[in-house]
């Protein structure tokens, strides 16, 4: 008998956070991560400018300072083992250390060949996932390219499923806090995954799909959103924008051998 929690018979599925990606990633031919707000939306801005991403979990902003002291010191050394530059704070940007996890910093920043990319939620994902399971970064930016990317190398049947995780963010006890925009940034990709003859669906996946396809305005959306309105006033405008922008990128960048995400 098929566990209850794997949604065993349906070519695309669909679960949140870490605990999701674990718990799916020996069921499913492939996984799909999307942090809308911001850590894909970021992979799919430096992915397209060349550069490769290592991602590397960071605390929530609720974790004891120790922690967070002690995530800067591993993930400064594994820049360095990697040869690779860090990605610092949004708010710690500098000339010398123009790399972020705001969109639209990487816009700007100068290309290098390899970025450590911290993240709490995104990159929680790619931990969850074993270095064998095919990972690919989504959001909206790249909903179309990811579907056919998928679909072309026969992913979503039943033989082959595949598995959106929406990342979601924190709550200061540490619990998930599912998030409206990775909700529609899913959907958006199950919907094309659909449109493109994937399936069939899982009711969860079904439910994520219903969610996009119902919201008039999704840019609109995303900016509302309560980890919109938390950039938004944190002075980061330009990345709730940039996350919005449906369909503007066709990059699909999927986690090679080192853990890099790179162009599919």
């Amino acid at each position: 008998m098929a566990a209850w929690d794997a949604q065993s018979g349906s070519g695309i599925r669909f679960e949140w956070g870490p605990a999701g990606a674990s718990r799916l990633a020996s069921e499913v031919a492939c996984l799909v991560t999307v942090d809308v707000l911001s850590f894909t939306t970021a992979v799919s801005v430096a992915v397209g400018k060349g550069i490769r991403v290592l991602p590397f979990w960071w605390p929530a902003g609720a974790a004891p300072e120790v922690e967070r002291t002690g995530a800067a010191k591993a993930a400064a050394v594994y820049a360095r083992q990697s040869g690779a530059r860090l990605a610092v704070d949004r708010h710690a940007v500098t000339p010398a250390s123009p790399w972020s996890l705001s969109p639209a910093h990487l816009r700007v920043a100068p290309f290098v060949a390899r970025l450590v990319l911290p993240s709490p939620n995104g990159a929680s994902i790619a931990a969850a996932t074993p270095p064998g399971v095919q990972l690919v970064a989504a959001c909206l930016r790249n909903i179309t390219a990811v579907g056919s990317w998928l679909t072309s190398r026969g992913y979503g049947t039943p033989q082959r499923p595949v598995a959106v995780i929406a990342a979601g963010e924190q709550w200061p006890d540490g619990g998930l806090r599912p998030a409206l925009e990775d909700l529609l940034g899913a959907g958006a990709v199950i919907s094309d995954l659909y449109a493109q003859g994937a399936g069939p669906l899982s009711v969860e996946a079904a439910a994520a799909k219903g969610s996009y396809e119902g919201t008039a305005d999704i840019a609109g959306a995303v900016a509302l959103s309560a980890s919109g309105r938390r950039l938004a006033g944190g002075g980061f405008v330009e990345d709730v924008a940039i996350a919005a922008e449906e369909d503007a990128c066709t990059v699909v960048p999927v986690r090679n051998g080192d853990g890099a995400f790179a162009s599919g």
